[in-house]
C-alpha cells in the first residue's frame, strides 16, 4: 500500500478468493478482454490474467476498479513509481533509442 501525505491511500490491490479483485489508484484502463486487463496505476503498468473476466465497476475519478473473474496472474509492467514516486518511466521510444 502507497500512501500520500496525509494518510490517504493512493494505491491498493484487494484480492478475494482469486475471483474478485478492486484496485485502487488506477489511471487508466489500456486494454481488456476476458483474458486480459492491462491498466495503468500509481505504481506502474498492470497486467491482470485470468478467465471470464469482467469489469464489474469502474470509477476513473476515484481511480478504484473492480474485477470478477478466476484470477491466474497480476504482473506490475513498470516499478519505478514504487521506489519513492520520484522517477518517471521511461517511454518505448526512448528505450530502444537508448
Amino acid at each position: 500500500m502507497v500512501e500520500e501525505k496525509g494518510g490517504e491511500c493512493r494505491h491498493q490491490l484487494t484480492l478475494t478468493n482469486r475471483e474478485n479483485i478492486a484496485i485502487k489508484g488506477v489511471g487508466q484502463v489500456i486494454s481488456f478482454d476476458d483474458a486480459e486487463i492491462i491498466l495503468d496505476t500509481e505504481m506502474g503498468g498492470l497486467t491482470v490474467n485470468g478467465e471470464d473476466m469482467h469489469i464489474k465497476q469502474l470509477d476513473l475519478d476515484k481511480g478504484v476498479i473492480i474485477i470478477e473473474g478466476l484470477i491466474r496472474r497480476m504482473e506490475y509492467a513498470d516499478n519505478t513509481r514504487a521506489r519513492g514516486g520520484k522517477g518517471k518511466s521511461k517511454g518505448l521510444l526512448e528505450r530502444l533509442l537508448k
